[in-house]
């Protein structure tokens, strides 16, 4: 018996990264996962690999930044497995510059698809969750929401979603829907990638900078990161709301 088992999971931006481990993490552990990406293709491969390995999966495309699209997204999920219990709102993007080089639709853009998204998945996510009276719904924020230099945008966005967090923790509540964030440190993904040829770095040179500022001497993980989100979307979980989860391996604030 898996924890799972039974649930139907939406994931955001489950094509790749984190949002690719957690799709494997909660499907591994029994739940029927919709695996939401803006890339059909990287969707497609995803929920191929979990059906092959005997799990139910939907690939659905999605632009989190869109209402129709978004709706469309729940709908198709409720059509196809009836049920919605768990939302993981992953699907980010960057755009990092400094203030004075920062174009406004960089800054527009990181906070339209991280905040706005986030938004208009959870309100589609809650109207099933509050009929059932049960949910679970898990942001994922970042530790750049503390201030870093670079990504005045995405800093801001992140922060945001702290807020989106305690808010509908609160609004959600009586309904016994759970609310939570994940804030990640630095994990070894495509996006941080990108940061390393931002700053003009080899990514070798990149890792170890990042590491020796680690306690644990190392780098996170995708699955680390679905470890503590599948923690969160669990019964285990269920006295814990309007929480923001710092993930880094103990690297202080």
């Amino acid at each position: 018996m898996g924890r799972f088992d039974g649930q139907v999971a939406v994931i955001t931006g489950g094509g790749q990264g984190i949002g690719q481990a957690t799709c494997d993490r909660l499907a591994g552990e029994g739940a029927s996962v919709v695996v939401a990406d803006l890339v059909e293709a990287s969707a497609q491969t995803v929920a191929a690999r979990l059906v092959d390995d005997g799990a139910k999966a939907l690939p659905v495309v999605c632009d989190v930044q869109q209402e129709q699209s978004v709706e469309a997204l729940f709908e198709r999920t409720l059509l196809a497995f009836g049920r919605l219990d768990i939302l993981v709102s992953n699907a980010g993007l960057t755009r990092d510059n400094l203030l004075h080089k920062m174009p406004l639709e960089d800054w527009d853009q990181v906070l339209q698809v991280h905040c706005r998204g986030a938004f208009l998945c959870a309100r589609a996510a809650a109207r099933p969750m509050v009929k059932q009276r049960r949910g679970k719904l898990v942001f994922l924020s970042s530790t750049s929401a503390l201030g870093n230099r670079g990504q005045a945008n995405y800093a801001t966005a992140k922060a945001g979603l702290q807020g989106l967090t305690r808010s509908l923790a609160l609004e959600l509540g009586p309904f016994n829907i759970n609310v939570n964030s994940v804030a990640p440190g630095f994990v070894d993904t495509a996006m941080t990638r990108a940061v390393a040829e931002r700053l003009h770095l080899s990514l070798d040179e990149f890792h170890r900078q990042s590491q020796e500022r680690i306690p644990l001497g190392r780098l996170g993980t995708p699955q680390d990161i679905a470890a503590v989100i599948a923690f969160l979307c669990s019964e285990d979980s269920a006295y814990v709301s309007g929480q923001v989860l710092y993930v880094n391996g103990g690297r202080p604030a």
